[in-house]
């Protein structure tokens, strides 16, 4: 990120950022059988939510809203312990839960959008002039000044953060079609054929002109990053039923408002499914790193533990992984490619290659295990390969979880599953000594 002391302006004083936390995760399952997608651990020491929310924070936007309503617990609890402003600057990172009040209608979200429509009280302040809607499950970096800028010198109601990408990728995502201005005109949701993709396509040369190198990309997709002039936002989610900002809100705005596109060539991913979660985790511990969690000018925030540093045995091999801290490593254990979270105990002769293992809410009082109980953590001899386990998990000696058998899914409630080809283990699951899979 740069910086941007020119700028006449300051986020702080005029604009809102809500987060939009998403339904109950369903794609992210198990990691959210338990926890609102927004807490779901990430790269050993952090959340999802961690991520928009340093975002706005590095932007000097420092008022907040984070709107979810599925097991809201843990995510209420990380964003009180993380984020205290004080009483000089007027910030906060608040949780805006469904709950139901003397008006009619104000009960469960129906969607994203409905999810704002039910909050516009919060929102509709008369120093409030612009509106950012975030994602709670993306992993990029982006100062929204430089968004911001687009937005105000374009003249535009609603500005859209737009990423190119190849034509391959276009199906996944939702496509815009723009005029010579960066105006929005068009938008496809996940293309699916040639004549589709034509209707959206872009000349490369459009986006070279634009200071970011094409390198053949002709479609520019919608990243779910807005800015909203506050009235036209209020205006949008009124006299309507909209539920979803991306394929109801966003449309409609099209259609009867100036809306802008903003570029961005920066490393994004939406870390909407498990097989995006673990890819995405494991290539953060990769040699060259497509985004890096440590910067100078824009920190990846996140709650202070004050644990201890992490204890490596004897013979201990660690390659290209990520290790946080408070860990205990024993002797004769090889990890490679993978992701250790906090407080993690991995035992002696354990190996552990391309898994995320999200380590442990506490350090576990081995005086209190019951006769039988399998210690929270890694137990010695075990092989773990292609896993995710989840936070407290329990793996007893002599364990293999490799999916030998190359299931693609397994198991609903088990404290062993398996999602997108990969294994996991949930949390707080136990997996019995000599286990193999």
């Amino acid at each position: 990120m740069t910086s941007h002391s020119d700028y006449p302006m300051d986020l702080s004083k005029n604009t809102i950022a809500l987060i939009l936390g998403g339904g109950r995760g369903t794609r992210l399952f198990p990691l959210t059988k338990i926890r609102a997608k927004p807490a779901v651990p990430l790269a050993g020491k952090y959340r999802l939510i961690d991520i928009p929310i340093s975002n706005c924070i590095n932007s000097g936007l420092r008022r907040v809203f984070v709107l979810t309503q599925f097991l809201s617990v843990s995510l209420h609890r990380h964003l009180r312990q993380t984020y205290r402003f004080d009483q000089f600057t007027g910030g906060f990172v608040e949780l805006l839960a469904a709950q139901q009040t003397v008006d009619a209608g104000t009960d469960w979200y129906q969607g994203t959008a409905d999810a704002v429509r039910k909050n516009l009280r919060y929102i509709d302040q008369p120093e409030i002039e612009h509106i950012l809607i975030l994602s709670g499950d993306q992993l990029y970096r982006m100062d929204f000044r430089d968004m911001m800028k687009s937005h105000i010198d374009s003249g535009a109601d609603a500005t859209i953060a737009g990423i190119p990408v190849d034509r391959k990728d276009a199906a996944a995502l939702g496509i815009m079609q723009l005029d010579d201005d960066g105006r929005v005109t068009g938008f496809v949701e996940k293309p699916q054929t040639e004549e589709e993709l034509a209707k959206v396509r872009m000349d490369p040369a459009w986006i070279d002109a634009r200071g970011i190198p094409s390198k053949g990309r002709d479609c520019l997709a919608s990243m779910g990053l807005y800015i909203f002039k506050k009235e036209v936002m209020v205006d949008l989610l009124h006299g309507n039923d909209h539920s979803d900002f991306g394929k109801e809100v966003f449309p409609a705005a099209i259609d009867k408002r100036k809306v802008q596109v903003h570029l961005f060539d920066g490393y994004w991913e939406d870390i909407g499914t498990i097989r995006a979660f673990y890819e995405a985790n494991l290539s953060l511990a990769s040699k060259t790193p497509p985004f890096q969690l440590g910067s100078v000018d824009a920190p990846i925030y996140s709650r202070p533990r004050f644990l201890p540093p992490t204890v490596v045995g004897d013979n201990v091999t660690i390659r290209g992984s990520l290790i946080a801290d408070g860990c205990h490593i024993g002797h004769n254990v090889t990890i490679e490619h993978s992701v250790i979270g906090l407080r993690t105990k991995i035992g002696d002769n354990v190996t552990i290659k391309n898994s995320v293992v999200m380590g442990a809410d506490y350090i576990e009082d081995p005086d209190t295990l019951t006769p039988g109980q399998i210690p929270v953590g890694i137990g010695d001899n075990s092989v773990i390969s292609g896993a995710i386990l989840d936070k407290n998990s329990r793996v007893g000696t002599d364990v293999t979880i490799t999916n030998a058998e190359n299931v693609d899914s397994l198991g609903e409630d088990e404290p062993l599953q398996v999602r997108d080809g990969i294994s996991i283990v949930i949390k707080n699951g136990s997996v019995l000594n000599g286990t193999k899979f």
